[in-house]
Parts: structure tokens; sequence; C-alpha cells
């Protein structure tokens, strides 16, 4: 089995040596008295030639059997200049089948015509093909760059548990049953947030890991139930210094996986910066489409659902998509219109801005000077086209415009897809409300610390009172986030009594953890940035899938293995476990 080179290492200078390769046939071409075979490793491609001697036993060779070939490299008379091997090939003087194998159910290529659905369930396969190896590399080097950047600055990798006590505070926890204590369970962690923090009481100062989490929720293109986070805590560090560091993390993985120099320090923006500008606290600013504040614009204009909103405390806010009136067709503005709806917008109301003046079903309600009210805030000139979306509350008007913007910064191609545009958005709101549930939720976690100017407000204006929290955005994803921590017991106390937690829920979930924090527990902060989306982005993916080597489908199923599966009654009676009639077969929800 031994080889002397890889399928992408040989090259001219290497001409007239005696080589033995290995690998898995990628393609073979029967060209009479000579066959040409492409053998590829998971480093490239070599070209395999096998003269008049040798072609004829080559007959039952398929693709993706395994060979090893042993030959002469020689010059290639017909080079292929995308092949970094392009320039030999290696004449065969002996080979040897190693091993057999059926006919693929993809073509293991770059190219394939496979489904996403039958590339999942034969993933080994689907894994062969250069373009995911590529991926899958790109992520290990992401993580070699992490490990070296966080071990020079001294910060210690210390494992946290997976079996932890449920703490159904957000996303839904996967309980593991115990044996042992028969009907209790444990929960896989959704992050080592509170055992990280421990680790701080514990005097570690900086602690480091690549962490696995969990999260039993809906999935997307950028969500799967089980991911991977780069999880970074520090004690005595301002904001500042936090920040300086994770900003000189990202630019050490840029440098090492992308070869490119980001420029430090990163933009820093604030939650209600992003939110006016861009409608998400995402945002992609690559791209211009920012968001217009119309309510003193439009305050005095007879349009019913204007007026509605804003006479409900609500708002009505607009984007200038400039110099595209005239390549959107009321179809395509009503495509437009089902994206709002979509995040609970009533509708998408628009104008088209012409050289003879402003036409669209909203001209009619406004007077001359009303309109030039709109059009000078909206900076708005002949061709432009103004959309706007109105509602009372605050979020719809936001989440239905930030969804249009970047969908138009995708379909006008506003933005180079190639280019990485990172920022930090900062000064988030502490809590949030929901009206209905009629309580206020920790925007981040409970253990998020209040910005010292706010301190009063925690009990006082929770709706006004700002966190010292901070999220590193990169072209419209977040990367990730932290905050500083709360470390007092009566700064803690305040917080759950803002978020309506009572005394006996606090130690049913938190007990042991707030315990811990009357031992002299520092001041602390850390972030955690997501591996497979940092992966995702930097391999310029649709999915994080492409970068997860066995990841989820879209049904939170392993295509694979098949899983989640049944398990016989004996284990259920082992945990003491009964599955609910009907369950199994459908019959219940």
């Amino acid at each position: 089995m031994k080889r002397t080179h890889n399928n992408g290492e040989l090259r001219i200078n290497h001409v007239g040596e005696e080589v033995t390769l290995i690998g898995w046939v990628a393609k073979k071409r029967n060209m009479g008295a000579i066959v040409f075979i492409d053998l590829r490793d998971r480093y490239g491609l070599t070209q395999i030639v096998f003269n008049e001697e040798f072609a004829s036993k080559t007959k039952d060779i398929k693709n993706e059997y395994i060979l090893q070939v042993t030959g002469t490299v020689v010059e290639r008379s017909s080079k292929n200049p995308h092949m970094p091997t392009g320039d030999i090939e290696v004449d065969v003087e002996d080979f040897k089948i190693i091993n057999t194998a059926k006919q693929p159910p993809i073509i293991v290529a770059d190219e394939t015509d496979a489904s996403e659905e039958t590339r999942m369930k034969y993933r080994y396969l689907d894994l062969r093909r250069p373009v995911l190896q590529n991926k899958i590399m790109t992520r290990a080097k992401i993580v070699k760059s992490i490990h070296e950047f966080l071990d020079g600055e001294d910060f210690i990798e210390i494992e946290t548990p997976y079996l932890n006590r449920s703490t159904p505070e957000g996303a839904r926890d996967f309980l593991v049953p115990s044996r042992v204590h028969e009907g209790s369970f444990y929960a896989l962690p959704q992050s080592p947030q509170l055992f990280k923090q421990l680790l701080m009481v514990s005097g570690f100062e900086k602690y480091y890991q690549i962490a696995r989490c969990f999260r039993d929720e809906d999935l997307r293109a950028d969500r799967q139930p089980e991911f991977t986070q780069v999880d970074v805590e520090m004690s005595f560090m301002d904001t500042d210094q936090i920040l300086d560091l994770g900003e000189r993390l990202v630019a050490k993985v840029m440098k090492d996986v992308k070869d490119i120099d980001i420029e430090l320090p990163l933009r820093r923006m604030t939650w209600h910066d992003a939110m006016e500008k861009y409608g998400i606290d995402k945002p992609d600013t690559r791209f211009g489409l920012e968001l217009v504040n119309l309510n003193e614009t439009v305050k005095d204009v007879d349009f019913a659902v204007f007026k509605s909103a804003l006479e409900a405390n609500g708002h009505v806010k607009g984007i200038n998509v400039t110099g595209e009136a005239s390549h959107f067709s009321r179809k395509k503005i009503d495509a437009l219109g089902e994206i709002a709806k979509k995040y609970k917008a009533k509708g998408l109301a628009w104008l088209k801005v012409t050289d003879e003046g402003v036409n669209g079903p909203i001209a009619k309600f406004f007077n001359e000077e009303q309109l030039d009210r709109l059009l000078k805030a909206m900076d708005a000139k002949a061709d432009d086209l103004l959309l706007f979306v109105a509602d009372s509350h605050y979020m719809v008007v936001c989440d239905a415009l930030a969804a249009i913007r970047n969908h138009l910064g995708k379909e006008l191609k506003l933005y180079d897809p190639h280019t990485f545009d990172f920022l930090w958005i900062i000064d988030f709101p502490m809590f949030e409300y929901s009206e209905e549930d009629g309580r206020y939720y920790a925007m981040h976690h409970p253990f998020t610390r209040p910005k010292e100017s706010d301190l009063d407000k925690i009990l006082t204006d929770p709706a006004h009172c700002l966190a010292d929290a901070y999220d590193i955005v990169l072209n419209g994803f977040e990367l990730g986030g932290g905050s500083q921590r709360i470390y007092d017991e009566e700064l803690q106390d305040k917080a759950f009594e803002a978020l309506g937690f009572t005394e006996e829920r606090i130690r049913s979930q938190f007990g042991w953890f707030v315990d811990a924090f009357q031992y002299g527990a520092p001041p602390h902060g850390g972030f955690a940035l997501g591996l497979d989306r940092i992966a995702m982005l930097l391999t310029e993916s649709d999915s994080l899938r492409d970068v997860i080597a066995f990841p989820k489908n879209t049904s939170s199923k392993d295509p694979v293995t098949d899983a989640p599966g049944t398990v016989d009654q004996a284990q259920l009676d082992e945990l003491g476990i009964e599955v609910k009639e009907g369950v199994l077969d459908g019959e219940s929800e």
C-alpha cells in the first residue's frame, strides 16, 4: 500500500522519476490502444496512461475503483492548464486493483446532477467530490488558526459537560433520559454559557473551547440542530479589550485562510442605528438601500394605512430603489409585497418617480407640498422606485423592509459577493417585551450585564435599559456575539426580577449557578463565534450543510443513518419511559 507521492503533487520537475500512486478512478477514457485514467485522492488528480501492453487489462476497471499504480512520470504532449498536475502524466509499468466499487448513485465530481436528498443519503460519496473536500479542509484551517491565536494569547482550552440540567429559557433543549435516576433528564447544552462563567469563578481567567452545542429548533440554511461554536471567556477585561481580541482573532483567520488583510479596528454600529438604517441587527453593509424614517414626513398625509399606523404610535419607513423604477413591473412589485406579508406587514405601498412626475397607487393621497417633502426626505430623482411599509409595530416595519432590502441587494447585484464586510453591533437592548406573554425576556441571556450608565434602569425602565452586549456581523450574517456578565448577586437578583422569575424558578433552574457567585466572582465577559457559519461564509457556500461532514436535513433527520429512529421496548423499559399510543404510527400530534 506504499505510495511515493499523492495525486496532486507531481510536476514537470518530476519527469523521469518512477512513482507509485494510489487513489480512486475519477474518470476513464478508452482510446482503443491507449486508456487514460484520472486517479483521485484528497490532494488532487493525476492522469495515468495505460499503453497497449496494459490497456486490455483495464477493461473491468470502472469509476471509483481503487488502484495502485507504478510508472514513470512523463511530460504530457497535450497539457491541461486547469489541472495543477496538467503538465505531466504517469506511464504505467504495473498496477493493481485494490478494491472494486458499485456504480455510484451520484456523479463524484465538482459538478453533479444528483439532488440534495440523494447527496445527503450517500454523503460519504458526496464528500469525495473535490469541491466539498476543499470546504471541509478549509473548515479545518479555520480551526487551526483559531487554536494558534488563542493559545498565543494565553487562553486555556477546557471542555465543559454535555449532560447538563435543563434551563428552558430560549430555544428548546434536547433531553436525555437518565437510567440511573429514573424519571429525570439531562439536557444537551445549548451553549457552555454557565460553565464558562463558573470557570471564571474558578480563577482560570482565560478559557476557550471549540464547543458542540444543541438546540431543538426549526431549521434554515444557516442553522443545524447540532452546531459548533468558538467559545471564549475572560476575566478583568473591559468591553474594548474583548472586542479588540475578537477582531484580531477574526483578522488572523482571514489572513491564514483567505490571505485577506482586514482593516482594524472594525466599525461599530449601535443596535438602534442598525435597526433605523437597515431594519435588522445583522445588516449587510456591502450596499446602500438604507431605510428612511418617514413619521414626520407623512404625518399629515391622508392615506389610511399611514394614518392608522401613526395614530397607534407606529412607524412609516421607506426605501429608495434608485434608478430602477422602469425595471419593475407591477408583477415584480407585487412579489415584493408578498415578501413584506411574510413578515406580518399588511402590504407594500409604492411610488415611481418619472420625468413627468410621480405615479403609483398612493400618489393621489399626496398634495404637491407633501410630495415635495417626501421626495426630498428620500433623496428621490427620476426613475427611482419608492417602497413603503407602515405598521403599529416597529419590528414589523423593520423586519419587512429588511427582508425586501436583502432580496433587492441580491437580485439587483448591488454588491460584490466575494467581498467580506465585518462590523460590530453594540448597545443592544437588555430586554425585549412579549405582548403575547405579557413579560420581558432577556435579549441575550439572563446573565448579561447592563451598561454602567443604565444600571438603575434594570427595574425602573427596562424598556430603555441597554446591555453591555455586542455581535460581530459579516455580510448580513451574525457570526457570533457576547457580553459583559453580571458578577454581583444584587444586580443578578434585579435582572431575575425584571424577567419575572420567581424565587422557586431561580433555585430550580439556576440555584447551583447563583450559589457559586457568592464566593468572589470576578468581573468577566466573553463571546462565542459560530464556526459552521464562519466556514460557510469563507467558502462562499449557500448552506451550513456544505461545511459539516454529516449534517441533518431540513427535517432534522440524518439521511445516512436515518436518525432519529425508534428503539426497542427493552430500552424504553430500562429508562422507565412509555411512548404514547399512536405517536409512532403518526396518529398523535
